[in-house]
């Protein structure tokens, strides 16, 4: 064995050779050793493969792969070894241990070849164990690089590292073969190699496809055609990879979140599911990240010894090699680079969806009493931001360790370079270390304080827009948007904070590659050490690769902070507890239990609470209540206001937290709740509600419902859009729009939470004889909460709730002789003519349905505007807004003292490149050594001066940007017609909120920042090129050719794209508040698939306009860094052209020369960059082109000529003259030519049925919707000549649907704060809120967001007591008392008689009984005005209008 290593390796030690690796042991060891392990194991897994030598027809692909690269490898390999044999040393024994390696490289790459050829071959590389090493490989030929790097040879330096890249490329390609196309697994009984066949072959067509449109994205260039000849729609973009459907992103991230929450329950963690999910796939991104960065490096190594090259003046030809080289190394890494952000933004998108869809379907499944520990508004920011933030933890995962590794490498280049000089640049980057990580734990603190106020506002913002026609009533606009901007202030407070300190950071990492640069090269003079081009611009370029890293650190650091908050919020919003608690059974059909006690609903001894399950506060609501409710029966439940009955219906649903006690249901149910909840759709959609179409069963339950008249008279018939949450329709119309829904679903439980109070008194009467007595709901539980004394006196049961406890059990019969009797007043006893109403109701709906109801297949009506699309370039209107929001000056600052800043470091490297080419000139002296450093610091300093006046303007003028954009926005909208809020969803108005904000308080600024840097750099690297090399100004005019018309192929579809993006979010968000509003509803009819199912189609289409955005942006950054190579190669063949003095002019000094090389050398990036740049802003800008849309939305008529004095109205006398309403152009009138007076002082009450035009008179009287002709006087003063919200202002109103806003009692009562503690405890008594109030905590309690706190009663009687507190002389009470027991209601009635003397009160009412003492009584059918007269007198007359209605109702 000696012998024979004396003859191998005869003057070369074993192992060791001065420190280093020997010759001998580099090649035996680590590559014949390494080549001999891959062949053994080749063998192995080819033996056991042996079953599998079937014909196997490879893809392209495979064949790419397995058969080209070998063949490839194989040549290079066989050439150095006839190199090496071919060398001076051939003879010599030194050289056998590199002939041995060389030839097993050659041997292995033709095995590789011959076994892919084999049958059954190509099973073998897909061995994990074979992948795997074939990875490892490469990294045991680094010291085989390293040796011919030290041998300073350019052939030998190129030749091995192609080898290396040869052996990189096959084992990266080797490793995306097997996970991208796998070997089906076949049946353990059968041939599992002919399943792989069978079913295989067509996906790995489609795979090859794919393979090479993703690596040039060819299929977004058929896109990209369409959108120049037109405006790019839905259908033109290319379909999703299977792998980014939603539906299969949510169902990894599901399982990996299940495995999560059995190992940790509720301290699960989101980052670790997600890690699970996607973690293998995103670590093995990091494999091409390190080859790319490791590209990156092999333009300035390149460049060293390029530039030395030319110093030498050597006329050999590796001049050219080297100049090619350089080129090919770019074309290389732009590569690499697209691929790697490929794949990489395709995981963030999975990512994206799965955390949408997680947060969905959470959304789904947690009651209302788990979801109270979280308000709406923040709910939503998870969504819109929390998502988007978590998903940005990608890029900044793998760039928190790359950058250090590129900075480190980086750093040891310099060390080659100038030895030890660069430890003075390196000491001042480790100082800004501490710095930095101070400075990133501020913007930390900040950040999560500012998401907590944007929660905050996106809360306040939704309250606003969900009430906006009360708060317009009220003509609270002013006060709900100081509220508002106060939050928006406190927001912005903790975002300047956030910005002045990323100026801070942005300033420190901009300024430290010319610091560096400055204290590396004065230390290196001063060390003695001469200056030369190769060392000056090597290390140039090196500074410049730096730059990159160090700018983008702090934003890592920054973006790795938001995405572990955000991810922890989602963590603790994912671990709530779900809808249905361990304590509540829901039964199935076939309990035999169930169905041999004949029971449908039992509570045994129950005690619930609306707190969630992490809260503290634990006040029973529900208190020890027991209850047994018969199958089949209709169970009336009852009481006083706020005594408990809404919240006993939602502990049957499941909706509050149970303490104590069992709470078991029997089969299906349907809902109503109490305030309707109808969706965005057609009246069908409402109704049907997923559930197929039956005509006969269809027809029969609008009929019941009393709907078929209300259809006859629309345009659409049931194809009628209606508005977000019904806002279109009247309160009746959405209440049995609602209660058709629960008919038509097949249940056999149906609960409906007072949904007659709604209606007038007669629609009432046929309701409940038709649809909740009638066949619909035969053998059917129904449990109805109710005031109704019909409903009462019809029930089999009657439950009578008191302060959370079921206090009376019994019949109806029994409740007359109980305590309880004030519940339930006196019923009509004359039966007879109860049946007559109903006969003539009937008939007359008869009449209007065979005179008028129209067919279904007629087009839906158009209420809801599609959302506008801009079409084109963002156009230049929309630039000049945002530098007019930043401030005209501010503007300017910013552009001087970027284009100064680049002047600065352009003329520090100039001087630099002048001063190495005197220095070989003349031997400079110390003191011209110090006139050179002073002239270097002069430059440095006004550099890092104008670094920091920039960094600080761009964070001054976002903000104010920020500060202009919200309020300018804010106004507008809330000076907006109600009729534009009819006709936009809260969701699209929610989403200029929370996501186009957003985007230009934080995304927009940074882009802009980055868009200025890349402009001017790109102009003064063309600038410094064009006077160093003049041979560049005819590349100038092609290049500039082929860069405009990619610029103009890409722009024209990627705005598109964005644009499509921004519309294709909106109906998320849209159906996101959708179904927060709904959830009860939705968990009630269990219909979480069927919404589910919907969410995923709008994220299914969103995801692909994200995609495609995304392959545009690759497909366009491969070209441009593709031609950015051309320059650089253009570039180094012609300076090593004019070395050999072979051109007429000189292409100037070697300074000059490597000057040229370390600009060009940034193109690359540069290029592409300023173009992608400028294109995010465009996208960017989509956001600002989207608010501008609504800044422009036509306001109001809010002046008006009349200023009116302060006593107006004085008597409160109503004149409406001709009056004519429509809510839309095309619809029917809401008010039809009527016609009437009020005189002050006096009492007067609106009756119809439902959809008649009752509340129509006070939208028109409050100016909501302008009338369309004739005239409203009040004291004798036309409205339409008053300013509107002084108008509003003068009147006092209760509203149909109960407002209450988040914040203190007193602020709801009195939000101006003009009364004193003792008339507000005063007016409360009168609306006997008293008590209820003292027992809440008194008038500083808190309300909860939309009144939760309060039943819908006690909401009612709060805002009456409002009303009551303004002191107006004219009332307007829109069935104010609707959801009030009847003694309650009647006691209330004498309250305001009492109260309102000398006040003008309109009054609209079901409750006939509540209006008999008033004055007048107006009368409307179908918007016109059918009767009126004294209430007393229009009573005897037993054909009247209101007589019939009289007789219908609770006398």
């Amino acid at each position: 064995m000696d012998s024979l290593m004396r003859l191998v390796c005869p003057d070369s030690p074993s192992v060791w050779d001065g420190g280093e690796l020997s010759p001998c042991f580099r090649d035996l060891v680590l590559g014949f050793g390494a080549n001999l392990v891959t062949l053994f194991t080749m063998a192995v897994l080819g033996v056991a493969k042996r079953k599998r030598r079937r014909n196997y027809q490879m893809n392209i692909v495979e064949k790419g792969v397995l058969c080209c690269l070998p063949i490839l490898g194989a040549s290079l390999s066989l050439l150095d070894m006839a190199l090496l044999v071919r060398s001076q040393h051939f003879m010599g024994a030194d050289t056998y241990h590199s002939l041995i390696f060389r030839g097993s490289r050659f041997l292995l790459w033709t095995t590789i070849f011959a076994v892919s050829m084999l049958p059954g071959g190509p099973f073998v590389f897909k061995n994990r164990f074979l992948c795997i090493w074939f990875i490892v490989k490469p990294f045991l030929e680094i010291p085989l690089l390293q040796e011919s790097f030290h041998s300073r040879k350019v052939t030998v330096c190129i030749k091995e590292s192609c080898l290396l890249l040869m052996d990189i490329v096959f084992a990266i390609l080797l490793n995306i073969i097997r996970t991208r196309f796998p070997p089906s697994k076949g049946s353990s009984k059968e041939d599992p190699l002919l399943e792989v066949l069978d079913d295989g072959g067509d996906d790995y067509v489609r795979d090859s496809d794919y393979f090479w449109n993703t690596l040039l994205f060819k299929s977004i260039a058929v896109v990209m055609e369409r959108g120049i000849g037109k405006q790019l729609g839905f259908e033109d973009l290319p379909l999703l990879p299977e792998d980014m459907d939603p539906s299969f992103c949510h169902t990894t991230l599901k399982n990996c979140w299940k495995a999560q929450w059995e190992a940790h329950g509720p301290e699960s963690s989101l980052f670790k599911a997600l890690f699970h999910a996607y973690g293998w796939s995103y670590l093995r991104l990091g494999l091409v990240k390190v080859t790319n960065d490791c590209l990156g490096f092999a333009g300035p190594l390149l460049l060293n010894k390029l530039i030395r090259f030319l110093q030498n003046g050597s006329q050999h030809l590796d001049g050219y090699l080297l100049a090619i080289t350089l080129g090919i190394a770019s074309i290389l890494k732009s590569f690499l680079d697209t691929q790697y952000t490929y794949y990489l933004a395709k995981l963030k998108l999975k990512l994206r969806s799965s955390i949408m869809i997680s947060i969905y379907k959470k959304c789904l499944a947690v009651s209302l009493a788990e979801r109270s520990q979280f308000s709406a508004g923040e709910i939503q920011t998870f969504m819109s931001i929390d998502a988007e933030r978590t998903v940005n933890m990608c890029n900044s995962f793998h760039d928190a360790w790359s950058l250090p590794v590129q900075i480190g490498v980086a750093l040891y280049l310099l060390y080659t370079q100038v030895k030890f000089a660069f430890l003075s640049g390196f000491a001042l980057t480790v100082l800004l270390i501490p710095v930095n990580k101070w400075i990133s734990t501020l913007i930390a603190a900040a950040t999560e304080k500012m998401m907590k106020q944007k929660d905050e506002r996106i809360r306040k913002t939704g309250e606003l827009l969900a009430h906006i026609r009360t708060i317009k009533m009220y003509s609270w606009e002013p006060l709900f948007s100081s509220w508002l901007l106060e939050t928006r202030t406190a927001e912005l407070k903790h975002l300047s904070t956030r910005k002045y300190l990323d100026a801070w950071c942005v300033f420190f990492w901009a300024t430290t590659p010319t610091l560096f640069s400055i204290l590396t090269f004065g230390l290196y003079t001063l060390m003695g050490h001469q200056l030369d081009a190769a060392t000056v611009f090597t290390c140039i370029a090196l500074f410049n690769t730096l730059i990159s890293p160090l700018n983008s650190f702090p934003w890592v650091i920054n973006g790795l902070i938001d995405a572990f908050i955000s991810s922890r919020r989602l963590s603790r919003f994912l671990c709530c507890s779900e809808h249905r608690n361990s304590l509540f059974n829901s039964s199935s059909l076939t309990d035999t239990e169930f169905i041999s006690e004949n029971i449908s609903i039992s509570m045994q001894d129950a005690c619930c609470v609306w707190s969630s399950s992490s809260s503290d506060n634990c006040k029973l609501v529900i208190d020890h209540v027991s209850l047994v409710l018969p199958m089949g029966s209709l169970v009336a439940v009852i009481g006083e206001v706020g005594s408990g009955k809404s919240s006993l219906v939602n502990a049957f649903l499941g909706e509050m937290r149970l303490t104590h006690g069992r709470i078991s249901s029997f089969g299906r149910v349907a809902y109503v709740p109490q305030v309707p909840w109808i969706l965005s759709g057609t009246l069908r959609d409402n109704i049907l509600f997923g559930n197929n179409y039956s005509p006969e069963r269809y027809n029969h339950i609008l009929r019941a419902c009393t709907l078929d008249i209300d259809i006859s008279m629309m345009t659409g018939g049931d194809t009628t859009y209606v508005g977000e949450k019904g806002i279109t329709l009247s309160g009746g119309q959405r209440a049995r729009l609602a209660l058709a829904r629960a008919l038509y679903h097949v249940s056999d439980v149906l609960v409906l939470d007072d949904v007659l109070s709604a209606v007038d008194a007669r629609v009432a009467l046929w309701i409940l004889d038709n649809a909740i007595r009638g066949s619909l709901i035969e053998k059917k539980t129904c449990i109805l909460c109710t005031h109704n004394a019909q409903a009462i006196s019809v029930a089999d049961v009657v439950v009578v709730m008191e302060k959370g406890h079921a206090v009376w059990v019994g019949s109806p019969t029994d409740l007359v002789t109980s305590r309880y009797t004030a519940l339930c007043p006196t019923v009509l006893q004359n039966v007879s003519l109860l049946q007559d109403q109903l006969v003539s109701l009937e008939a007359e709906e008869v009449v209007c349905q065979d005179s008028n109801f129209q067919s279904s297949t007629g087009e839906a009506q158009d209420i809801i505007e599609e959302e506008e699309r801009k079409e084109g370039s963002v156009e230049l209107y929309v630039y000049k807004s945002y530098a007019k929001f930043s401030g005209w000056l501010v503007s300017i600052i910013i552009f001087l003292s970027a284009i100064l800043m680049q002047a600065s470091r352009n003329g520090n490297d100039l001087w630099l490149s002048y001063w190495v080419d005197t220095s070989k000139l003349v031997k400079q002296l110390v003191s011209s050594q110090s006139f050179y450093l002073t002239v270097l610091c002069c430059f440095c300093v006004a550099n890092s001066i104008l670094t920091l006046i920039r960094a600080f303007s761009f964070a001054y003028g976002g903000l104010r940007a920020a500060v202009k954009v919200h309020a300018t926005l804010l106004h507008k909208l809330i000076s907006s017609p109600a009729q534009f809020f009819d006709q936009t969803p809260t969701g699209r108005i929610v989403n200029r909120f929370s996501s186009d904000i957003y985007t230009i308080d934080d995304s927009l600024p940074f882009i802009l920042n980055i868009l200025l840097a890349h402009f001017v750099g790109l102009l003064g690297i063309v600038i410094v090129l064009s006077y160093v090399q003049v041979f560049i100004l005819s590349l100038l005019l092609p290049l500039g050719y082929i860069y405009s018309k990619l610029q103009f192929f890409y722009r024209s579809s990627s705005r598109e794209l964005r644009r499509l993006d921004s519309v294709a979010r909106s109906p998320i968000y849209t159906s996101f508040t959708e179904t927060l509003d709904g959830a009860s509803t939705i968990r009630a009819f269990k219909f979480e698939e069927i919404f589910f199912t919907r969410f995923i189609k709008h994220l299914k289409l969103y995801q692909r306009t994200s995609y495609s955005e995304l392959t545009a942006s690759l497909w366009l950054s491969l070209r441009l860094q593709l031609l950015a190579a051309m320059i650089i190669s253009f570039v180094a063949v012609m300076s090593v052209i004019g070395s050999r003095n072979d051109l007429p002019i000189g292409m100037g000094s070697p300074g000059m020369v490597g000057l040229a090389l370390s600009y060009a050398a940034p193109v690359v990036s540069l290029l592409g960059n300023f173009l992608s740049s400028f294109t995010e802003t465009e996208k960017e800008m989509v956001s600002l082109e989207r608010i501008v849309q609504y800044i422009e939305i036509p306001e109001e008529k809010l002046d008006g000529p009349l200023l009116l004095n302060l006593t107006w109205p004085s008597r409160g006398q109503i004149f409406f003259q001709n009056v004519m309403l429509r809510y839309l152009p095309l619809s029917p009138p809401a008010l039809d030519d009527v016609t009437f007076t009020i005189s002050g002082g006096t009492q007067v009450g609106i009756v119809g049925r439902t959809g008649a035009g009752k509340s129509s008179i006070v939208s028109a009287l409050f100016r909501l919707n302008n009338i369309c002709g004739g005239h409203i006087l009040v004291d004798g003063i036309d409205i339409n000549e008053v300013p509107v919200r002084d108008l509003r202002s003068r009147f006092a109103v209760v509203p149909q649907s109960a407002f209450l806003f988040e914040g203190s009692l007193r602020d709801n009562l009195d939000p101006y704060r003009v009364n004193d503690d003792a008339k507000i405890w005063s007016t409360l008594d009168k609306c006997h809120m008293k008590e209820d109030v003292e027992i809440a905590g008194g008038l500083d309690i808190l309300v909860k967001e939309a009144g939760a706190s309060f039943s819908v009663g006690q909401r009612q009687l709060l805002c009456l007591a409002r009303a009551f507190l303004k002191s107006s002389k004219v009332l307007c009470l829109d069935e104010c008392t609707a959801s009030i027991d009847a003694q309650t209601a009647s006691i209330l009635q004498d309250t305001i008689s009492k109260e309102c003397r000398g006040i003008t009160v309109v009054t609209i009412a079901h409750r006939i009984s509540t209006i008999l003492g008033m004055d007048k009584v107006l009368v409307l059918d179908h918007g016109h005005l059918v009767e009126e007269g004294n209430p007393r007198d229009l009573l005897e007359n037993k054909h009247s209008r209101f007589a019939g209605f009289a007789c219908a109702s609770t006398m």
